[in-house]
Parts: structure tokens; sequence; C-alpha cells
């Protein structure tokens, strides 16, 4: 991909700009002359196009021309806006079965006593509540202060799990039954090996609850307390840490041992995306998700107003006709959702994406979908669902970043991948968070943030041997390789549950 643009599909209308680009350079496969200058990524007419005409890229709809836009023109918000699409869903009609591996691959893991095996090996301080989460971080201080956590070389550390909800809330409602089975999903994540819950004791999320006749964890390596019982502040946090201390006991006894890499699960994001997100680090993530699910492993697609305009794309590759429908079915809850809050699908992209080059929801959503190769979708999970089943599969979610990995942790990946164009400094303990750079400059400038740089695709790297790269990163993450940002203590502020419904 070298030269001052490239076209995505030959039934385009429009190139993208691979250099920043001065009036009267020509583009690269069309020949035709640029009329103003154009930022790097940004959409350049190769042909005349006239107001109300659909714009392609991807050889899809990207949006409608609101004026007439000549070619060599520009094409941004200025002249380019959503389009009314009919989009033909056309059930597993294009899902094809990828083939199996033909080698055997292990990664050293965790392995839990429901079978499952984990990246990583915390003792999490689970919260039921906003109210009991200065307590559990009062705990996990305590903690990494004491004596005995340095001796306990199996365990990665404390992770204290507060969040802003838990009580204003209805008890029986889709935001209780959403913000259930995150806690529960978190307390169940084979990266964690004990947990130690802590509420006040009024709240509306109640510990016997979560605890339930199911008891939280099959390992039993879990301990619970209310602040109100214990005796206020002091006495939770003294009883908390000798609590906290029998649990990491415990989950030290378990060490790495050779897993199956069909035993990870990884989580699919993109955030601060760019024009580049999906031409470099989405195909490329694409790849190295259909090798993993090759070999027998999950992964999570998720956001589902950044993959809105683009479902087609996944409905068609769905297993079976169920599948696809209920994606669909998730699709229209949302735009029920956003309209009885006054919103609307498209309030994406955001500024920072514009920046980068994208214009409408449409054309963020068919470069995200990129993430999720040509796998057969094989599920689609409610946010925070369990996943059952291993392949391809779908998590309903938001597109905000944080939150939408809160859900792919309870629902159990045991990795995240994230590609950004624009720059991302987060992590998501208890689950290591692998930043995927979708250009060279971005790259150079966040280099201590960024784990591999997808931007030298535009230099002539082949998608393939990107994915190939990034796959291999993954088994080795998994094995106990540090990201930069585990490196640099990411983790304790983005567990974000979705808060669905009044705060009362």
């Amino acid at each position: 991909m070298t030269g001052t643009s490239i076209r995505l599909n030959a039934s385009d209308n429009l190139e993208i700009a691979l250099r920043d680009l001065k009036e009267g350079d020509c583009l690269a496969v069309s020949d035709i002359a640029v009329k103003q200058p154009v930022p790097r990524g940004h959409k350049v007419a190769s042909s005349d196009i006239s107001s109300g005409e659909l714009v392609l890229r991807y050889g899809q709809v990207i949006g409608q021309a609101t004026a007439d836009i000549a070619a060599g023109e520009h094409i941004h918000v200025h002249n380019l806006a959503m389009a009314d699409l009919a989009l033909d869903y056309a059930f597993g009609s294009e899902a094809k079965r990828l083939p199996t591996a033909n080698e055997a691959r292990t990664f050293q893991g965790y392995r839990r006593s429901d079978g499952r095996f984990g990246t990583r090996n915390y003792v999490a301080i689970l919260t039921s509540v906003n109210c009991s989460g200065s307590v559990a971080r009062f705990i996990a201080e305590a903690a990494e202060k004491s004596d005995w956590l340095a001796g306990l070389s199996n365990v990665d550390g404390i992770v204290p799990i507060v969040h802003g909800t838990g009580c204003g809330m209805s008890g029986s409602d889709e935001g209780y039954a959403t913000l259930y089975r995150t806690l529960s999903g978190y307390a169940r994540n084979p990266n964690i090996g004990g947990i130690l819950l802590v509420g006040l004791g009024c709240e509306v999320m109640q510990i016997p609850e979560l605890v339930g006749k199911e008891r939280l964890r099959p390992d039993g390596n879990f301990r619970y307390m209310t602040i109100q019982a214990t005796g206020g502040t002091r006495k939770t946090v003294e009883a908390g840490l000798a609590m906290l201390h029998e649990v990491a006991i415990k989950a030290n006894e378990v060490r790495r041992e050779p897993a199956p890499i069909s035993e990870i699960t990884i989580g699919l994001q993109c955030g601060g995306s760019d024009s580049y997100s999906g031409i470099t680090a989405n195909p490329a993530l694409g790849f190295a998700s259909d090798l993993l699910v090759q070999h027998g492993g999950t992964t999570i697609l998720s956001e589902t107003p950044e993959i809105y305009g683009a479902e087609h794309l996944l409905t068609r590759r769905a297993a079976t006709v169920e599948i696809g429908e209920k994606l669909v079915e998730r699709i229209d809850w949302w735009k029920d959702y956003t309209e009885r809050n006054k919103g609307e699908m498209n309030n994406n992209p955001s500024p920072g994406n514009k920046r980068g080059g994208l214009t409408t929801i449409l054309e963020k959503s068919l470069g995200a979908v990129a993430k999720g190769g040509t796998a057969p979708l094989s599920g689609v999970y409610k946010f925070a669902e369990p996943i059952d089943t291993h392949g391809f599969v779908f998590m309903d979610s938001p597109g905000y970043d944080p939150c939408s990995v809160t859900g792919q942790i309870a629902s159990g990946a045991t990795l995240i991948a994230f590609t950004t164009g624009r720059g991302s400094v987060s992590g998501y303990k208890p689950t290591p968070g692998i930043k995927l750079a979708t250009n060279n400059e971005m790259y150079a400038h966040l280099q201590e943030d960024m784990d591999i740089n997808c931007g030298d695709i535009i230099d002539g790297v082949s998608i393939e041997d990107k994915g190939r790269e990034i796959f291999e990163l993954f088994i080795a993450v998994a094995s106990g390789e540090k990201t930069k940002s585990e490196g640099l203590g990411f983790g304790g502020a983005e567990f974000v549950p979705w808060q669905i419904g009044a705060v009362m």
C-alpha cells in the first residue's frame, strides 16, 4: 500500500489518502487531481458524485452525499451524511466453517475447578454497591503493605473492583439483572483465583443474592461481609484483611501448567478509531481471531451501536437462522433504547474519530466489524452473559469501551485485544489488554502504551503476517508476558457496569 491513496473495493467512488495531500496531488488509482488539501486517512471523491447519491467504501454504503461532490474533492462531514438503508440480512448465506488448525498449540495457564483456564491469577475484592468502594480500596491498600502478599509468588496481585451503582435502582428490572450478571461473572472469571465480596448491608444488590444458592464460585474460594454487620470501617478493614489472606493463600496453590489454546477467550475491542482502523489493525486482528477460532478458541465481538449499519455482514455469517435473528433483535432493542432516551444510533463517530477521517456510523461500523474475521457467528449473548460456546461470538454492549470490556470480562474473556488509531491508555484487571496501533505516527508517539504497530501494513506488511504476529502475542501474554498497560499499572479504574434504567 504505497503511494498517495488507496481504493479498498473496485466499486468504491472514493479513495483514502495515505498521507497528507495538497492541491494538485493525484490519486493513486483514478489519477484524479486533488482539489484542496486533504488530511491523511480522509476520503477523496474518485468520480463526480451527485447530491443524494450513495457513497461507497469497502464496496458498502457509508452515507449519502448532501451536496454535489466533484472528483478530487474532500468527502467528510460537510458533504456526507447518514443514508436510510434496507439491509439484506440473508441469514447464514455466507457462513463457512474454517478449517481446523493442523498443529496443537498450548499456553501456560491457571486451571480452575470448573475446567477453564485463566491467563492471570488475581485475588479480587468485589463490591456490591458504591457505598463499599472506599472500604474495598482500604482493604486492598492494607494487603499491598502486608508482609504476606510478597510471599505469594503465584498471585498476580489484589484487585479492588469498585463501581458507582448497586443501589438507587429497581431490584427486579433489566438493569438489576445486568448488574447481577456482571458481578457474578467477574467472581467466576478464570483470571481470578479468589474473591472477597464486600457490601454496605442495606443496598438493593444484596450480598446473599449475589452469593446465591449455587454459591459464588465453584471452587468455594470466596468470603463475604457487610460493613454494617461487621461494625464500621476499621473493623471491616481488619476483618477483611484476614479473610483476604485466607483467600489469597488458597489462590496461591494454583500454578501455571500447559493448556490448549482452545481455552483462551479474547474480547475484541476498538476505541479512538481512525480511518486506518478498517484498513490495518482491524483486519489484522480479524485474521488473528480466525487463527484462534481454528485452534478451537473463542473471540467476542461487541459494541452493538458500532456494528449498526454493518450487522448484515454478521447475520450472513450466522451458523443458524436463530443466531442471526438474535443479533437483529439486539439491534432493534438498541433502536428502541436510544429513541426512548432521546438519542440516536448515529451519535457516532466521536470528534476524535472524525479528525481521523471517519464520517458516519456506517463507515465506522464497517471497519469495526473487520475485527471479527471471517469465521461463522456461533452465538449471540446479552451483556455479561456467560459464553458457553467456542468460536466467534457476539456480546451485546454499548460502544463505550470500558463498559463494553467490563461485559466481555464478565462473560469470560481472559484476554482483551484493543485496536486504536487515536491512542488509548487503559487496562482491564484482572484481564490483560493488548493495544494495537492502526498507524505509524500514533505508534511512534505513544509507543510506551502500544504493544503492536499495525501501521506498517500501509508500508507493505501483509495483513496475514501481521495477524500471525498478533496471534503469537496472544499466546505469549496468555502465558504470563506482561502487556504495556500491565507494566504501567493500568486496570484499577476501568470496571464500568452498564447502568440500564432509572437511578432513583
